[in-house]
């Protein structure tokens, strides 16, 4: 393995996020903030508790797989969408260093940055509601191969994207509704039963509960789904990376 090459591409990542990192810290923190100011206002007001839980501290599992969602996907998919538009892909691809080699570097950073942002929202939520972890090692498990898995599907929309506009078309349209209807902001068991049959035909609402279980230890399905359901994207992502890979699609047109 080329060490060398990969630790130069992680490297120039980071380096292009540490020169925004004012912009990159605060609007988490800013948003974080605004989330509980409106959420605290509009609907703790209403609902002091879920399952026991204060309202306020249930829905800090949800913010952060919410950005954590967002963050990965962008990070990754522009860091490789930049280089096709540029043009110094080609330069990548013809360098003495293996498509796995270039998946582990982009991929490595986008979740890295991710990582950290998630654990940044965590400490600014503790600002405002008391917060325990009752799994610390699973949380971290979970936050790690979450942001893994959706760097490497940022990967895949970044190899696909064919103009910046297409960078945001899936977050936007897709994985922000699903993520706001995935049980973010509440229980799925408080819906009623036919909605609630429907909501567990969304892949993220089982990401969200095993997130949130490492917390209170509660959660909406078994935490074994949630961990199975996590590894399933994860391998369903680097299958189609590989065969992106393999093929040759959107990389060599």
């Amino acid at each position: 393995m080329n060490r060398h090459a990969i630790e130069a591409i992680y490297r120039f990542e980071m380096a292009r996020s540490l020169r925004t990192l004012w912009q990159s810290l605060a609007s988490p923190v800013i948003s974080t903030s605004l989330y509980f100011v409106v959420f605290g206002a509009a609907i703790g007001s209403r609902i002091t508790e879920v399952e026991g839980v204060p309202y306020g501290a249930f829905i800090v599992p949800g913010l952060v797989m919410l950005s954590l969602f967002t963050q990965s996907i962008f990070n990754a998919s522009f860091g490789i969408y930049f280089p096709k538009f540029t043009g110094t892909i080609y330069e990548l691809l013809s360098a003495p260093v293996s498509y796995g080699e270039i998946v582990i570097a982009y991929v490595g950073a986008a979740a890295t940055k991710s990582v950290v942002l998630g654990l940044v929202i965590l400490a600014t939520a503790a600002l405002f509601v008391p917060l325990r972890i009752e799994h610390p090692l699973v949380m971290l498990a979970f936050l790690v191969l979450t942001a893994v898995s959706f760097s490497l599907f940022g990967f895949i929309i970044g190899l696909w994207a064919n103009g910046f506009e297409q960078l945001q078309f899936i977050p936007m349209l897709i994985v922000t509704p699903l993520t706001f209807l995935g049980g973010a902001f509440y229980s799925i068991d408080m819906l009623p039963p036919v909605w609630r049959t429907v909501t567990l035909f969304n892949p993220v609402v089982y990401l969200i509960s095993g997130f949130r279980w490492s917390f209170f230890g509660l959660s909406d399905v078994g935490v074994g789904w949630s961990l199975l359901a996590t590894l399933g994207f994860f391998g369903l992502c680097l299958a189609v990376v590989a065969w992106i890979f393999k093929t040759g699609w959107r990389l060599k047109t």
